[in-house]
């Protein structure tokens, strides 16, 4: 078997989008039978909601859409996640630039906006937690779907059988 590619999400706290897009990119690779070739995972860049699980309006947004199988207790990034990972994805472009900021230079992940997958152009992904409903929600889910479907078809050459 090949080496997996990996890909890490990251937000700000880890508690919404980042984990959101993780458990949407899980839930694609196992649509697509790809589960062997990908591994996923997410952090935040501040220390906010570790050790935490995600936010409940997340929790029930993925379980409203289908994806019931999903536990994730947050974490901040790691210097060492710079050269585990292939791709790192923000989830908005302050924390893709301060992502770049963090990476040592040595390091190979590729950091990169999630939202530039987006085939509706829409580069950042919403940010919901301080919103009074869920349809903020709804709408990371939407942009992150999106996203990662794009993501997934464009790179699905990058790895070997």
């Amino acid at each position: 078997m090949s080496q997996r590619k990996k890909v890490l999400m990251v937000c700000l706290g880890n508690s919404c989008r980042s984990p959101i897009a993780e458990a949407v990119f899980c839930d694609q690779l196992k649509q697509m039978n790809l589960n062997n070739f990908w591994k996923v995972d997410s952090a935040a860049l501040l220390q906010y909601h570790v050790g935490k699980c995600p936010e409940p309006r997340a929790m029930s947004t993925l379980k409203k859409r289908g994806i019931t199988q999903y536990t994730h207790k947050a974490r901040v990034i790691k210097e060492e996640d710079f050269y585990k990972y292939d791709w790192i994805l923000g989830m908005d472009s302050g924390i893709t630039y301060e992502l770049c900021q963090m990476q040592p230079k040595n390091s190979q992940a590729k950091i990169e906006l999630l939202g530039m997958y987006d085939p509706n152009g829409e580069l950042n992904i919403r940010d919901p937690l301080f919103d009074d409903d869920s349809a903020g929600f709804e709408k990371a889910f939407e942009q992150a779907t999106r996203s990662i479907k794009t993501f997934l078809k464009q790179h699905a050459g990058d790895i070997c059988v």
